[in-house]
Formats: C-alpha cells, sequence, structure tokens
C-alpha cells in the first residue's frame, strides 16, 4: 500500500519545480519592459507642448471691439437744443484700426487724391491751456497756403457775444459722434506754410501768426498769465485728407487719416450739414455707413486730444 503513495510524491516534485521557474522569467521580463515605458512620456512632452502655444494667438482675433457709449434721452434734447443754436453740423465718426484698409475700400476712395497737411499744436507742456477747453493749432497744407485756429470747446452758443458771431472767420460748430457730441467755437485765419515752419523754428513769436482779433479771442479764454508767446510747440502730425462725392449718398464726405510719430493712426469719416437738416442728414449718413459695411458701435478717439497728449508725453 505504501508503495502507490510514494509514487505519487515522487510524481508531484517534478511539476513544482518547473512551474517557479517561468514564474521568475516573467518577473524579471515584466521588469525589462516597463523599464522603456518610463521614458515615453518624456518623448511625447514635446509634441504635446506644441498645441498650447497657437491658443493665445487663436484667441486674440476673437476679442470684441469696445462699443461706444450710447446716448441717453436726455442727451439727445440737449444735442439737438445745442444744433439749433449752431453755425452748422458736422457728423464724425472713428474707425477702429482693424477696420481701417476695409473701410477705405469700401468707401471706394482713391487715397493718391489725398491731400497732405501738417498740424501744430501749441500748449504748455502740462496741457493747462487744453485742460481749460482752449486749442491752438496752425496747419500747412498742400500748395503753400496754411491757416490758423483758436478754439474753445466746449462751449454754450448763448453766452458768445453775438457781433462776434457775426465776424468773418468766426462759427460755432456742432460736432456729433455715435455715443457723443460737443459744441465749440472756432475762430480761424490766414497764414502762410513758411510762416508756421519759422514759429516752429522758433525765429518768430508765436503770436504773429494770428490776426488782431484772433488775439483778443485767445486773450478772453485762455488762463490768466498764459500768453501766445509762453507756449510751446507740439507736433507736427502728419495727415491725409480727402473728399469723396458717393453715388448713393448726396452729399461730400471727408476722410482723414492722422498719422502720428508712434506708429499709432486714427481715420475719421466725416460729413457736414446745416442745424434745419440735422434730423434727416443723421439718419441718410447712418444709412450710407450700414451700406458700406462700416459699424457705428466703435470707441470714439478725439484726434486733437491724441495728439496733445502723445506731444506733452514725449516732449522731444
Amino acid at each position: 500500500m505504501s508503495t502507490p503513495a510514494s509514487k505519487k510524491t515522487a510524481t508531484r516534485a517534478p511539476v513544482t519545480k518547473p512551474a517557479s521557474a517561468p514564474r521568475t522569467r516573467a518577473a524579471s521580463a515584466k521588469a525589462v519592459v516597463t523599464k522603456p515605458a518610463s521614458t515615453r512620456p518624456a518623448a511625447t512632452k514635446p509634441r504635446a507642448a506644441k498645441p498650447r502655444t497657437t491658443k493665445p494667438a487663436m484667441a486674440k482675433p476673437a476679442a470684441p471691439e469696445p462699443e461706444a457709449a450710447v446716448l441717453s434721452a436726455e442727451d439727445v434734447a440737449k444735442a439737438f437744443a445745442l444744433s439749433r443754436k449752431s453755425t452748422s453740423i458736422e457728423l464724425k465718426l472713428t474707425i477702429p484700426a482693424t477696420g481701417h484698409r476695409a473701410t477705405i475700400k469700401r468707401l471706394k476712395l482713391d487715397p493718391v487724391e489725398a491731400q497732405p497737411r501738417q498740424a501744430f499744436f501749441f500748449d504748455t507742456p502740462n496741457l493747462d491751456l487744453f485742460k481749460a477747453g482752449v486749442v491752438v493749432r496752425a496747419r500747412r497744407i498742400q500748395g503753400g497756403r496754411g491757416d490758423t485756429v483758436i478754439k474753445l470747446r466746449p462751449v454754450e452758443p448763448d453766452h458768445v457775444d453775438p457781433d462776434l458771431r457775426r465776424t468773418a472767420g468766426f462759427k460755432i460748430e456742432l460736432d456729433m459722434m455715435p455715443g457723443g457730441f460737443v459744441c465749440s467755437a472756432s475762430f480761424k485765419g490766414a497764414c502762410t506754410n513758411k510762416e508756421i515752419l519759422d514759429v516752429s523754428a522758433g525765429d518768430t513769436p508765436l503770436s504773429e501768426l494770428f490776426s488782431k482779433a484772433q488775439r483778443a479771442f485767445y486773450e478772453a479764454h485762455a488762463p490768466a498769465g498764459l500768453s501766445l508767446d509762453s507756449l510751446v510747440t507740439m507736433g507736427p502730425v502728419f495727415l491725409l485728407k480727402g473728399k469723396h462725392l458717393p453715388k448713393d449718398f448726396e452729399r461730400g464726405i471727408t476722410v482723414e487719416m492722422w498719422l502720428y510719430p508712434d506708429g499709432s493712426r486714427i481715420l475719421e469719416v466725416s460729413t457736414k450739414c446745416l442745424p434745419e437738416e440735422a434730423f434727416q442728414v443723421i439718419a441718410e449718413f447712418k444709412a450710407y455707413l450700414a451700406r458700406c459695411g462700416i459699424a457705428l458701435s466703435g470707441v470714439q478717439e478725439p484726434k486733437t486730444r491724441n495728439a496733445l497728449e502723445f506731444f506733452a508725453a514725449h516732449p522731444d
């Protein structure tokens, strides 16, 4: 009886030995396989980083343009009250930089026909004159002629001397743009391009550019003790001005491109009308711009303020 039992025991031993050997080989094989696997994430890291670099660039064009403020009913009523007391009305729209090229193309404006100009401003280094609502400017125009202006902005038409309103070169104008309006009084004069250059070079006093009536207008509204000859030259700003008579709009439009020394620019589209035409022309101008695909929602950029603030920050 013991013989069969011993045989069974002898046969079990050879079975267990080979079973343990494969397990050892499998374990060592697993260790060998996992080593290279640990290096795979390092190899894929550079490839995973590529999409991350493109995300910010793709997101920039999607950023919406800032929108202009909307006039309240009270502001609209005030604007039209001012328009009835003004000499003329100018409807203005500045175009965001991203739309400059498309706007010129849609308006069918020929840039070659634009007239080059230079605008010189005069103020204190701290813009004390501008802060008081007074602007002094001289402008060189292609062909040798130039002009000057002393402007008050804002102004209440009822406070302007009636005799002054009848003076040649003087006018009260209401500027209207999306989200805002301002009434100004301006006194224009004539000069030559050379006279402006002489003043900007310091060879001629600034006061000599202006007429006696213009100087009196300045002295009546400038801060006390701030004479014309104490102002410094700011500029010039180079600009291109073009006029266009569209086929589907029954009045002329003016397009100005102001080019600032830092490379920035402002594109403005405008048209003028008489106070009694305001309602009709505003509606027609908006319809014309809509047909051209030009939006009225962009934030408006004042040309004069931008120029003065730039030169005050960069006096050299």
